[in-house]
């Protein structure tokens, strides 16, 4: 029986620039790039080197930890160079993209006959297992441990998110092949859960269960919807996967073909023509916003305003992004800002600002955080957009001092750090959110495992 879900606490911050629902299919970049970063906690092992012929889905590197997990070259061609940093840590693996391309050929599977088993295996053998992340600590999922449920958030309410119910239209044949192999890994339920109102092609999947999703953002986050439908208690771990990823387990399925296609939605206030295109992952940004981008003071964001990484133009988009945003670098500052009314900004206060008037109103918001860093300041207005049972404060005061007892009863197996990417948008405290609880799940995983 499905189980519905209304959220109250949160809230929507409406910008400029929401993506047209055109889409664009741009040629093949001359670079793309996979950075072991987007795969927080793998330790790369280098199987590609310089030089070498890749296929598209053939191995670049494994990880550290466990040998059978790869991770594919999205492209066919040469590697171009591998790119490293200090301590010859390996920050990227740049690919020359043949003009035909060729792909590695995994044999096309039925999911409904494969067993456990065969399907883990298959996922592990062909590169799509990074695609499987894990809760506690939002990390790639450890294949050996079964999880008690498998979560899927097809309901985006992230600022400028992709419409996904535009974006995976007409693709429920690979989304069904995908939902049918992956409920075989767990002894509990496939949760999907998608817009209240919404058609979204997820809605009439078998082997799940669904669920109607209402309210401000971060109903959205799947961290939301696993503490509203089956929370994490200690020793558990549940399993999350993106519909975009979906998408692409699907196709290999159904072809025996890695194709990392993605529909990327290029949003915010300095791109020209706000739109969709489709792009291959790891591709170059700037060949992604060819004619499109305004370069004058711009910050652009690989993925949304809130949790997204900052790329140059001659970056790549992230690995699991299927958004860019665009938007104002916030470099101004106004004289006596603080000391007079405001109707340009959002403010979750009624003091000296009024957002609150207009709840439909868009804003074309910069990057100016309004404020220095400063200790933490007591206002109780996190618990006003942060819907989980949880106290975030002292949560996040718990992984700064790094006390593993009070983390672990604070409830720090539930979190991510995209959970605390609205509270550290309103903090006044101008504390990094995400960076303390990165730091805190971190530790606990090096500590407890």
């Amino acid at each position: 029986m499905s189980k519905d879900i209304r959220i109250k606490k949160g809230l929507d911050i409406k910008l400029v620039g929401s993506a047209e629902k055109t889409t664009t299919s741009i040629s093949l970049s001359s670079f793309y790039a996979i950075k072991p970063e987007d795969f927080h906690g793998i330790t790369p092992k280098l199987i590609a080197k310089e030089g070498t012929e890749v296929k598209a889905g053939e191995a670049l590197f494994y990880s550290k930890s466990d040998e059978r997990i790869l991770f594919p070259s999205p492209v066919s061609g040469k590697v171009e160079s591998i790119i490293r940093g200090e301590r010859r840590k390996v920050l990227a693996i740049k690919i020359a993209a043949d003009t035909d391309q060729k792909h590695q050929d995994f044999d096309a599977k039925d999911a409904a006959t494969m067993s456990a088993e065969e399907v883990r295996n298959h996922l592990l053998a062909s590169g799509c297992w990074p695609f499987v992340k894990q809760r506690p600590y939002d990390v790639v999922a450890n294949p050996n441990q079964a999880p008690k449920a498998i979560f899927v958030s097809a309901y985006a309410s992230a600022p400028l998110a992709a419409d996904l119910d535009y974006t995976l239209n007409g693709k429920e044949a690979e989304l069904q092949a995908a939902i049918t192999a992956v409920s075989k890994l767990t002894e509990g339920k496939v949760h999907v859960s998608v817009g209240k109102n919404a058609n979204s092609p997820l809605a009439s999947l078998k082997d799940a269960e669904i669920h109607k999703v209402s309210g401000p953002h971060p109903s959205g986050n799947v961290g939301t919807q696993i503490a509203k439908i089956d929370p994490i208690n200690k020793g558990e771990v549940v399993w999350v996967i993106t519909p975009q990823d979906l998408v692409v387990i699907g196709e290999l399925l159904l072809t025996g073909k890695l194709n990392i296609t993605r529909t990327v939605a290029l949003t915010g206030s300095k791109f020209s023509k706000p739109h969709y295109v489709t792009a291959i992952a790891g591709a170059q940004i700037s060949d992604i916003a060819t004619g499109n981008l305004e370069n004058d003071n711009t910050r652009v964001i690989s993925g949304n305003v809130l949790s997204g990484k900052e790329v140059k133009e001659d970056g790549f988009i992230g690995y699991y992004d299927n958004q860019i945003t665009a938007i104002p670098e916030g470099d101004d500052y106004e004289f006596f800002g603080w000391n007079k009314p405001i109707f340009n900004k959002i403010s979750t206060s009624r003091a000296l600002t009024f957002s609150w008037l207009n709840s439909k109103k868009k804003y074309d918001l910069n990057t100016n955080t309004n404020g220095e860093h400063r200790a933490f300041v007591v206002t109780g207005s996190y618990e006003k957009v942060f819907p989980l049972d949880v106290y975030p404060m002292q949560l996040l005061k718990a992984c700064m001092y790094k006390d593993l007892d009070e983390m672990e009863a604070l409830g720090a197996y539930e979190v991510a750090p995209e959970d605390f990417a609205l509270t550290e948008f309103i903090c006044v405290s101008k504390q990094p959110h995400q960076k303390i609880i990165r730091e805190g799940l971190d530790l606990m995983r090096e500590e407890l495992g």
